[in-house]
């Protein structure tokens, strides 16, 4: 009986120990851990991260040792900085990217930076992301080194990862610590990152819309993308395999492809279908166009017939005084300005109609 209370006493004793060991508790660190995050078109770059405290330590060349080092502790006998505290810092990207100018595909890195004594310092993405701080660091599984300039800074007393320069197709990625920032540039090819993202879903449910098409068509255009493979898009909009509609909207991105395109006699004719569907501000727009593209003919056309279909509009007799004008037809163009003053034009179309009249010596 003695016997079987002892191997009982064991037994949970076992079984506590192993308790312990699975069962993480999750409780406050000193350097707490942190995420941030920016969008950049479409693409999403996060880092987390944990944050010492300066906490009146010496840390360039001391707490951070320079260049690479035995921490004496784990595998790696030449080892980065861990940009952070505790596990590596990792930085993730939703969709493929640049890193200074190098490539990086979309995921996860471990986020390493070797400092120098100067105003120098090299960042290293690595493929292994579930090590503990920078002790297993082993350069095989590098994804990415670059070398980046530091800057001196105001101190920083919690170090902090930042984004603080973003434009359009980049954002500038900055660790500050103490007195020393190490920024970064990420670039991102929106252009083709938006419509790669799109062929991929267009043979899903996405495929389905019209709009869709149509949007992905216009994107192409007015951002870069293959004038070819937007038209066969705008294409599908117009006279699709699951729906067909021709809207005012879609013939006019359809003839802007063909425009760029250099099929400007295909344009034209696609721009009268467009006309007979347009509304006031739309047959206004598709006279500028002509105007610009010294198509006075038709830019003659849609002005009348906007001034005919809208009798009352003071902005329809503007646009047709001022392509009177263009043309050099001074009576006509004085006629129609002084018509689109009678009707009590909103202020900036009265500005417009006196500022031509006024070149034309008619006021």
């Amino acid at each position: 009986m003695k016997n079987n209370n002892l191997t009982k006493i064991f037994m949970c004793m076992i079984l506590a120990l192993s308790f312990s060991a699975s069962a993480q508790l999750n409780t406050p660190r000193g350097s707490q851990q942190a995420t941030v995050s920016q969008r950049v078109g479409i693409t999403d770059i996060s880092i987390t991260y944990a944050r010492p405290s300066v906490n009146g330590r010496e840390v360039w060349g001391k707490l951070v040792p320079y260049g690479m080092n035995n921490l004496g502790f784990g595998t790696a006998t030449a080892a980065p900085w861990r940009a952070g505290a505790n596990e590596n810092t990792t930085i993730t990207f939703s969709h493929d990217a640049k890193v200074e100018g190098k490539p990086i595909k979309a995921g996860t890195y471990g986020l390493h930076i070797e400092v120098k004594p100067d105003n120098t310092a090299t960042l290293i993405l690595s493929n292994d992301t579930n090590a503990w701080g920078s002790f297993f660091y082993d350069a095989n599984n590098d994804a990415l080194r670059a070398d980046i300039s530091t800057k001196t800074v105001s101190h920083k007393e919690l170090l902090t990862f930042e984004f603080n320069t973003v434009g359009t197709n980049s954002a500038v990625a900055s660790l500050i610590w103490e007195k020393k920032e190490f920024p970064f540039t990420i670039e991102v090819d929106v252009t083709n990152v938006v419509l790669d993202e799109f062929r991929a879903k267009s043979i899903g449910q996405t495929g389905f819309q019209r709009q869709n098409w149509e949007n992905m068509a216009n994107y192409a255009l007015n951002n870069g993308g293959d004038l070819n493979e937007a038209l066969t898009w705008i294409d599908k909009a117009i006279a699709g395999q699951f729906f067909s509609q021709k809207t005012f909207n879609n013939l006019a991105i359809k003839g802007q492809i063909l425009n760029k395109l250099g099929k400007t006699n295909e344009y034209a004719e696609l721009m009268d279908e467009a006309s007979a569907m347009a509304n006031a501000n739309q047959l206004n727009t598709l006279g500028y166009q002509m105007l610009g593209a010294k198509d006075y003919d038709r830019a003659l056309k849609y002005f009348k017939k906007n001034v005919a279909d809208n009798p009352e509009n003071a902005n329809a007799y503007d646009s047709l005084g001022e392509c009177y004008k263009t043309m050099g037809d001074k009576t006509n163009a004085i006629k129609s300005l002084k018509k689109a003053l009678s009707l009590n034009p909103p202020a900036n179309v009265k500005a417009n109609s006196e500022k031509l009249l006024k070149e034309l010596g008619a006021l």
